[in-house]
């Protein structure tokens, strides 16, 4: 069983988030009565994980956990086994007492170019959708953030978090709930709310922002992320099958279409902030993931198309205020 009653007890003192107590433990009640064929094993692992604080944690740069005096080899190599238990590791990168967690993505690379044109994080709350493992949510604390509640109904995605958490002592700044977007109430709580790698994979793409909308405080912020193509106001790809080999994939506007799109629901002040393509250095296969990637993704005889033709992968970054 997963235990989120820490997570009970910091909402309930939260005037903002306390009416989500109405809908929540029932939520995580029933996921907790689903099946998950990996999940006891994984978890029989998460439990050998120590919690113990460690005496350095860098979140503001990387994210980084070591103790003043290294683990004993022993010690490292039982770690490193237990962390391999839950591959593949798709976000990161993670350093972690002499262990590199070499991820599928750089998501290091994506925060640096989000960083810059976001406001101060500062004593925000923030809600990160779609949020993977959670390793942008420890950049946020990094930038000053009070509080992050991630959203991903991912099973492994709620492991690798908790691993993270266990090994930095527990931090109850951070937690990851396996909930989808559709599932939460319109709590209009948070000041900032991320929305990264998620769009495209929405049936309904004016839907979504809606969602996202209706999690902000007046004033708060969006910051999205999503695969765009190039083109005017006009311009989106509803790509017939796959897209990269990825099946559940709707709708790629371009970044002056999905502007449009923002300011069609209602936000105000909404910026393109960033284009960019992404590259195979970004995303690859690596020894903690060891699947297909990137690469094997593109038209090996013209890296600017995927393997169906489609145009390769280029991200957007837009900013939006909620009035």
């Amino acid at each position: 069983m997963f235990n989120f009653a820490s997570f009970y007890q910091l909402i309930a003192q939260d005037q903002r988030l306390q009416p989500w107590l109405n809908t929540l433990p029932q939520q995580l009640t029933d996921w907790q009565n689903a099946e998950h064929g990996d999940f006891e094993r994984w978890v029989r692992a998460l439990n050998k994980i120590s919690d113990q604080h460690p005496d350095n944690i860098e979140i503001s740069k990387e994210v980084r956990i070591t103790n003043n005096q290294a683990l004993a080899i022993g010690e490292q190599k039982k770690l490193e086994s237990l962390l391999r238990t839950f591959h593949p590791w798709r976000k990161g990168p993670y350093h972690v007492h002499g262990l590199n967690i070499d991820t599928e993505w750089r998501s290091d690379w994506k925060w640096d170019r989000v960083l810059p044109h976001i406001s101060d994080l500062t004593n925000r709350s923030v809600l990160d959708v779609g949020c993977g493992n959670g390793y942008h949510m420890w950049r946020m604390l990094g930038a000053g953030a009070r509080m992050c509640v991630g959203i991903d109904p991912s099973h492994l995605f709620l492991i690798q978090f908790e691993a993270m958490r266990k090994l930095m002592g527990s931090d109850q700044r951070a937690h990851l709930l396996p909930l989808g977007i559709e599932q939460l109430p319109e709590l209009k709580a948070f000041d900032t709310v991320f929305s990264m790698g998620v769009l495209y994979h929405r049936r309904s793409p004016l839907d979504h922002l809606y969602q996202l909308k209706n999690q902000l405080v007046s004033g708060g912020e969006l910051v999205l992320e999503t695969l765009v193509i190039e083109g005017d106001e006009n311009a989106v790809l509803v790509p017939v099958d796959r897209y990269a080999q990825m099946r559940n994939v709707y709708f790629f506007p371009s970044a002056k279409a999905l502007k449009m799109w923002l300011e069609k629901c209602g936000f105000i002040d909404v910026k393109i902030v960033d284009e960019n393509t992404t590259s195979v250095g970004e995303q690859r296969t690596t020894d903690w993931m060891t699947h297909n990637s990137l690469p094997d993704y593109l038209d090996p005889t013209d890296p600017s198309k995927t393997i169906e033709g489609y145009p390769a992968p280029r991200r957007a970054v837009l900013i939006a205020t909620n009035p």
